[in-house]
C-alpha cells in the first residue's frame, strides 16, 4: 500500500500578501485574511518577508491553540510595481 502525504489530502488555504508604499517611503505589507497581520519595511521585500513570518506565527498559534486545522498554505504576494 502506497503511504499518502498529509500535504497532498489537505484542501490548500491561500493568502494574499499585499504591500504599498506609504507616503513617507516606507512599505506596508498585509495579509489581509488574517485581520492584525501587517508589517513595515525600508523596501517592499523586506516588509513582505516580515509580514510573511508574522502570519506564518499567527497560524501556527491558532493551530496551536485547536483554533485552526492544519492545512497546505500558499501565500501570493501583491508588490507595487
Amino acid at each position: 500500500m502506497q503511504k499518502q502525504s498529509i500535504w497532498s489530502i489537505l484542501a490548500p488555504m491561500k493568502y494574499t500578501l499585499e504591500c504599498e508604499r506609504e507616503d513617507d517611503g516606507r512599505f506596508l505589507a498585509e495579509v489581509p485574511e488574517l485581520p492584525g497581520v501587517l508589517a513595515y519595511g525600508k523596501t517592499a521585500d523586506e516588509a513582505t518577508a516580515k509580514a510573511e513570518a508574522l502570519a506564518l506565527r499567527v497560524l501556527a498559534d491558532q493551530l496551536d491553540h485547536s483554533e485552526a486545522k492544519a492545512h497546505n498554505i500558499s501565500f501570493s504576494v501583491l508588490v507595487p510595481a
